[in-house]
């Protein structure tokens, strides 16, 4: 690390030239992106996912959930008021190339209410789903409300009319997220460095971190598909390690000057021991991203390709571009103050509130141990109920024409399952007859509320089944009967058939429930990678295996922690509503959990591997007295940090033994001479070769002495 200081000290114009370049193509990048993301879940080798895609082959839909028209009569037969079909066929219309299922196809009562007042028709739209797009739902509430029949009230409702009416569409963006960020990192920096330079400092490696990666990321997009998800990965993950980097680095070498270094060898001890915990760190973070490769999911293993590259960048920058602009800065990194001196010149980390939690905690380990897992057992609990699917759609918030279609559904007894149908697919030999017997055996199944084919969905040699759940596709009790379904009820149907006729089961529930099996069925090899991974990256770089194995223990209970917040709060409700108002769901998005885990497993080792590394570098020496004449014994003085160049001794010790805490690989002997301040200077360093060299006999109390300190090289 330090031939790379020199290097970029030697070489500080061209480094920051290049990383100007390197942040204006990354500019540049960002308006080409948008057309190059990949915006659809993809389960390659998935019954469901390979049924829909069939699907939407024949038919031009099936990947996305239907909408759902809503009529109701107060006062007659829903099914003999003239004009209905009409206005289902015209909103129909306006979301072109769409299929509906319907009571007018199929004459089946689960379309109806029980009191056949209200009825319910499904549009399935056209297209894959993707991140970004909605419907005309707008437009299609438009068109069936001016075809409604009088006496007859309508909705639109179904899950993207209800995420539309939440604003999905109009969401913040990308750059509108990162300055959001960015305002908060700079309020915090104001009371962290208080000086405008080392401010900026950080923002600016942000900044230029951020732009080359969105560089290095639309390269990616020519060689492979790249989520959307990505760019605000990029945008958010990498201002907040970017800015930890900066962080570490600052801190360091403000406080080599702090010690009388000058720029360059600040910077050298700076690149010696900071930069090579901000490597350490950034590798623990990419091997967490990296991790996702493991799944079988394209959109996903992208986003672990991508991701990786976040810390890479954020690291390369951190040890090239922030070296030489601290080079070039020097000590002016600590003028143009804008905050009060205290916060410019913090008090020693020898007094102060963490300080006296630190001794707290060294007097009394076992109470703080004990407390402290009590607490974190309590924090941890929740997380063994954690429920990774998408919400069932009657938790979601809801305004306007959308709310009142799930008021109207609810209110007439048809069941939840109308907003997530389960699908058939029957291929080969799909006659009517085939279609009906298919609908009869999934109508008596458990758990569903009714079934049918409605004739236009027959195509060539294929045909569709609609069926209603009597939950929520999306509720626990829906996989007990996608399981069902899947093995036990249309395997029987297809041996009945005989012949090469071919079922399978396909909808949105069904898909679900493969990427939520996809993901979390092979979960444990992918803990496993990243825990071997980190395992031997520490042990490498502590030289210890109790360390290391404490790391990753630790950082698997902070992930637990993790969970458990999110589940108590979010999943359970408590406070959700009250703190943040988003209502509680029973769910935690499917994929939230692995995201979790991956940034924040490297995340937490990040700032393990900082604090070790920092403690490495900067031993406490215990400092015993040994006194002559009537005061003869031992004293220990205090644990303190100790320099080469500076050290604070009692003024009344006759000779001084120092023993070393932190086991250095190399020791130095400081001779050190008491100023009339008892402040210690030391002209020339011996090597000490074991702990009888550091005995030094004194000459009495109250005269000039020598004090000797032990020091890391």
């Amino acid at each position: 690390m330090a031939r790379i200081a020199r290097l970029v000290i030697r070489h500080r114009l061209l480094v920051v030239g290049a990383w100007i370049v390197l942040t204006l193509v990354g500019a540049f990048s960002t308006t080409r992106l948008a057309d190059r993301w990949f915006q659809s879940f993809s389960i390659p080798g998935y019954s469901a996912y390979e049924a829909n895609q069939r699907t939407l082959k024949l038919f031009g839909s099936g990947e996305q959930a239907p909408l759902v028209a809503v009529f109701t009569s107060p006062s007659k037969d829903v099914t003999r008021v003239d004009g209905i079909r009409r206005a289902i066929d015209a909103t129909a219309h306006v979301v072109r190339g769409s299929r509906t299922g319907s009571w007018f196809e199929t004459h089946s009562d689960m379309y109806l209410s029980k009191d056949r007042h209200t009825m319910v028709a499904t549009i399935y739209p056209p297209g894959n789903a993707t991140f970004s797009s909605f419907p005309p739902i707008k437009e299609a509430q438009a068109a069936l409300k001016s075809a409604t029949p009088q006496g007859v009230t309508s909705h639109l409702t179904g899950r993207d009319a209800i995420f539309e009416s939440q604003g999905g569409e109009t969401g913040p963006g990308v750059l509108t997220e990162t300055l959001i960020g960015a305002v908060g990192a700079l309020i915090i920096l104001l009371f962290v460095f208080g000086t405008l330079p080392a401010i900026g400092m950080p923002l600016a490696m942000a900044a230029s971190s951020i732009l080359t990666t969105f560089a290095c990321v639309y390269v990616l997009t020519y060689l492979t598909d790249v989520s959307i998800i990505i760019q605000f990965l990029v945008a958010l993950v990498g201002l907040g390690v970017a800015i930890d980097y900066a962080l570490v680095m600052i801190f360091r070498f403000r406080e080599e000057l702090a010690l009388g270094r000058s720029t360059d060898d600040a910077l050298v001890e700076t690149m010696t021991h900071a930069g090579r915990s901000v490597i350490i760190s950034g590798s623990t973070v990419a091997i967490g991203l990296l991790s996702m490769i493991i799944l079988p999911l394209p959109f996903i293993r992208s986003i672990g390709i991508g991701g990786m590259l976040i810390p890479a960048v954020s690291v390369l920058a951190s040890i090239t571009l922030l070296p030489a602009l601290l080079s070039m800065l020097g000590p002016r990194i600590n003028r143009l103050r804008v905050m009060p001196r205290r916060f410019v010149n913090p008090p020693s980390a020898e007094r102060g509130l963490w300080a006296r939690w630190a001794r707290l905690v060294g007097r009394r380990p076992l109470t703080v141990f004990v407390l402290g897992a009590v607490v974190v057992t309590l924090v941890v609990l929740p997380a063994f109920h954690i429920n990774p699917s998408d919400a069932q759609l009657k938790n979601e918030p809801a305004i306007g024409d959308a709310a009142a279609g799930q008021q109207a559904i609810t209110q007439s007894g048809i069941p939840d399952g109308v907003y997530l149908p389960h699908v058939v697919l029957v291929e080969k030999d799909a006659s009517p007859a085939t279609l009906e017997q298919v609908a009869h055996a999934v109508a008596r199944t458990p758990g569903i509320y009714g079934a049918a084919a409605p004739p236009s969905w027959r195509k060539d040699d294929a045909g569709l089944v609609e069926a209603f759940g009597t939950v929520d596709g999306n509720a626990r009790e829906a996989k007990e009967t996608i399981s069902h379904l899947r093995n036990d009820v249309l395997p029987s149907v297809e041996s009945q058939l005989g012949g090469s006729t071919q079922i399978t089961l396909a909808g949105v529930p069904a898909e679900t429930r493969d990427f939520i099996k996809a993901v979390y069925g092979k979960f444990p090899f992918v803990l496993l990678f990243v825990l071997i991974m980190t395992f031997v990256l520490l042990m490498r770089a502590f030289r210890s295996v109790l360390l290391p194995l404490k790391a990753v223990i630790l950082n698997l209970i902070s992930l637990g922690a993790a969970y458990g917040i999110v589940v108590f709060i979010f999943q359970d409700g408590h406070g959700s509503e009250a703190i943040w108002n988003i209502q509680a769901t029973d769910a935690v998005i499917s994929w939230i959990p692995l995201m979790i885990f991956a940034f924040l497993y490297g995340i937490s080792m990040d700032y393990e591997v900082e604090a070790r590394d920092e403690r490495r570098a900067r031993p406490h020496v215990r400092v015993l007295l040994t006194l002559d004449g009537p005061w003869a014994g031992h004293q220990t003085v205090r644990d303190r940090p100790v320099g080469r160049d500076h050290l604070r001794c009692d003024r009344d010790q006759s000779a001084a033994r120092a023993v070393d805490d932190a086991a250095p690989r190399t020791l130095e002997l400081v001779a050190a001479e008491l100023d009339g301040e008892g402040t210690a200077h030391a002209p020339e360093p011996a090597r000490a070769r074991n702990e009888r060299d550091l005995m030094v006999p004194g000459h009495g109390p109250g005269t000039r002495r020598k004090c000797f300190a032990l020091s890391a090289t």
